[in-house]
């Protein structure tokens, strides 16, 4: 079976009920999860911003799922930080664990009171993060100076393999970039095949390991509920660059949200009350060459949700080749969105 995995929007629902609900997809067979690692949600709508480092050591105690993070170091977090929150996991859940790196969203970022870099400094900022944690990971004592500076570092409980380092990435150019350092690609969902020319960027300049797109969806027993749901939750998360990334407070995407229209929801989110629909969807990122779709129905009552993919959806792909590579689903690995 192929890699169907859950998201957990931690934006969007209390970290206790999140819990629950992915405890829930695991019974209902989905066979991997994510999670986004956000200060602050994309609207006031959503409501939530839990913290992801924390609940994740909860998710993965409570499952056997393997897990990913979306996370974004350099400024809200120093690389050594989160080389060590990486390893800690690591280290007590081993070969379950990855972790995506993106240059981040200035929403979750500004609170440390620096100025948010332009694009290619947040390129550049991002390849020194990841070099630095790669190294921390593997035992290095590291120091160094530019975009960020590191004073003789050294990460000391690790796993004796280290987790995946996933690049994040939006865009063809940001993927294709990422192949000389990433261990894996995720993507999100995009119009006209923009998902797949993320993924043909990467492999194209060589990119390796396990490849993953997410995928926004909501679902309802009526077509006008469906997109009800993602009206009221995800017509914030519309917008590609600049806009997502440079945008700075909760408010004013409440006040860009006010603006968009149902077309615009339905380019970023699959919306149907069609199961069969969903299906499709999915099969399509799998048939683009993706080793797993995470899934993320962008509703905050997971419950139905859950049952009706596990029920209708899930068992299509239980007789479908497994991804590629070891533990599709645990190695290699957007959006929350912190990718670019």
């Amino acid at each position: 079976m192929p890699t169907i995995g859950f998201h957990c929007s931690h934006e969007q629902i209390a970290p206790s009920q999140l819990l629950e609900d992915v405890k829930h997809a695991e019974a209902a067979g989905f066979t991997a999860a994510m999670c986004s690692d956000h200060l602050a949600p994309w609207s006031t709508d959503q409501g939530q911003s839990g913290y992801a480092w924390s609940w994740l050591g909860a998710a993965l105690n409570a499952t056997s799922l393997p897990f990913g993070v979306v996370t974004a170091p350099g400024q809200r977090y120093h690389p050594a930080i989160t080389a060590q929150a990486i390893g800690t996991l690591g280290e007590m859940f081993p070969g379950r664990f990855w972790a995506a790196l993106g240059s981040g969203e200035a929403v979750n970022e500004h609170v440390t009171g620096d100025g948010w870099p332009r694009k290619e400094l947040r390129d550049r900022r991002l390849l020194e993060c990841a070099d630095v944690i790669r190294r921390l990971l593997e035992g290095e004592e590291v120091s160094y100076d530019g975009l960020i500076t590191v004073d003789r570092a050294k990460v000391w409980s690790r796993p004796s393999t280290r987790p995946d380092l996933v690049a994040a990435a939006v865009s063809s150019g940001t993927a294709g970039r990422a192949a000389g350092w990433a261990d894996g690609l995720i993507t999100v969902n995009q119009q006209e095949g923009g998902d797949r020319k993320a993924l043909e960027a990467y492999r194209a300049k060589g990119g390796r390991g396990q490849t993953r797109l997410q995928l926004h969806v909501s679902w309802a027993p009526s077509e006008d509920e469906a997109l009800d749901i993602a009206m009221s939750q995800w017509r914030s998360n519309v917008f590609g660059s600049p806009v997502a990334w440079d945008t700075d407070s909760v408010e004013a995407f409440d006040e860009l949200g006010r603006h968009v229209t149902e077309d615009d929801v339905k380019r970023a989110v699959h919306v149907s009350s069609d199961l069969e629909s969903h299906a499709a969807r999915i099969r399509q990122g799998l048939e683009d060459g993706f080793d797993a779709v995470m899934v993320h129905f962008v509703g905050t009552d997971q419950s139905a949700f859950i049952d009706a993919f596990g029920s209708e959806v899930l068992p299509q792909f239980a007789d479908a080749p497994r991804g590629a590579g070891p533990l599709a689903g645990a190695a290699g690995g957007t959006t929350g969105r912190s990718t670019s």
